[in-house]
């Protein structure tokens, strides 16, 4: 499998730590589209890529949103983004930004959503790769028994997502 390449922009790139009720997320990105959101691990903050810029204003549009999703406002999102990764991969994200709020969709039903119903290997490895969470609802894809399994920011994360959005998993 392809990893996920982020390519080299051509205006600086920023970060910012952001207070989430999830703890600190670390958004990065441009001026112009944000690049991604790491969760916290262990409670605290992901630590930036050397040569980042810290710009605690950065991304306003983006904390409003997600504080407006925190506080049950918001239930889509409406930001400039950047993905880097595979074809197969933007394609799996697609179908992850077109999963309603409050609702869960299995792997399997990911890879028949992308005509692709044998990929469910592969809907997981791409799902696991998505570079922005939350935004692009990832943690809304479950096992096919409706178990939670497999996320980036680990299932008490995801548990407390889907809780958020009123999904009885």
């Amino acid at each position: 499998m392809t990893a996920v390449s982020i390519p080299i922009p051509d205006v600086p790139f920023r970060y910012r730590h952001w207070t989430s009720p999830l703890g600190p997320l670390l958004l990065y990105g441009t001026d112009r589209a944000l690049w991604g959101i790491d969760f916290p691990v262990d409670g605290h903050a992901q630590k930036p890529v050397h040569g980042w810029i810290a710009d605690r204003n950065a991304f306003p549009e983006v904390t409003h949103q997600l504080a407006e999703y925190f506080s049950r406002k918001r239930r889509t999102f409406s930001l400039p983004l950047k993905l880097g990764g595979t074809p197969f991969q933007l394609a799996v994200w697609a179908v992850l930004r077109r999963i309603p709020y409050g609702e869960t969709r299995s792997y399997g039903e990911v890879a028949r959503a992308l005509g692709r119903p044998q990929a469910v290997r592969a809907v997981g490895a791409a799902n696991g790769k998505n570079p922005i969470p939350i935004i692009i609802p990832c943690h809304r894809v479950i096992g096919a028994n409706g178990s939670l399994v497999g996320f980036g920011g680990g299932l008490a994360l995801k548990r407390t997502l889907l809780e958020l959005e009123g999904s009885n998993c």
